[in-house]
């Protein structure tokens, strides 16, 4: 039985209790049951009877996968909602003509329910309208974060690797333009900061290398 089990952040492998080679394609179940074909890449350790193996998904479903259909799903929520506004918005302007003459409710008056039921229909349409108005704005705006999402890069992918080892060149070449005075220290922590870097970056892709290379 193979399951997942974190081993850094974002990054979940599969706790196997039989060894696998690199490239076969086994099923992982989730802690809902499901099962995912899942490719195997590196063995990362043993333990306690069991064998830890970084993963990817063979559908090719990864955090951009899921960046994009939230996105895409948090956009038909919001047409959703912008539909209905309209639609409550539309619906207030029941009895329109007759409201526009401004007629005081006559008390006592054989239409003083109708009439008062009419402005109270048309009030709660409205704050309907503004409020599903409201929900379309918060879903395309949640949309917009999910959109900038698509293209990034973690080390639950492959392609980590080369990433970081282009993160690595970059964070170096940033540290020694300041120690050299090619950049501009534009305040006392900028090379404490550009250090700083260089060693994230390094961890990263010594963490990227055990699982991909």
């Amino acid at each position: 039985m193979n399951t997942y089990a974190k081993y850094t952040a974002n990054v979940f492998c599969a706790k196997c209790t039989e060894e696998h080679e690199k490239g076969s394609i086994i099923q992982v179940e989730t802690k809902y049951g499901k099962e995912n074909d899942s490719i195997v890449f590196n063995l990362l350790l043993k333990k306690d009877g069991f064998f830890y193996y970084s993963i990817v998904r063979a559908d090719g479903y990864n955090i951009q996968e899921r960046a994009k259909a939230k996105a895409e799903r948090l956009l038909g929520w919001s047409a959703s909602a912008s539909k209905k506004s309209d639609a409550y918005h539309e619906a207030s302007n029941e009895g329109r003509d007759f409201l526009s003459l401004a007629e005081p409710v006559k008390v006592g008056h054989h239409s003083e329910k109708k009439h008062r039921a009419l402005i109270d229909r048309n009030w709660n349409r409205m704050g309907k309208s503004v409020e599903f108005s409201d929900k379309a704005g918060e879903y395309e705006s949640r949309a917009d974060y999910w959109a900038s999402k698509v293209n990034d890069i973690n080390l639950s992918m492959p392609e980590s690797l080369e990433y970081y080892e282009f993160k690595l060149e970059e964070a170096k070449e940033k540290h020694e333009g300041l120690k050299s005075g090619k950049y501009e220290r534009r305040h006392s922590y900028s090379l404490t900061y550009a250090k700083k870097a260089v060693n994230d970056a390094a961890k990263n892709l010594e963490t990227a290398k055990k699982l991909w290379e």
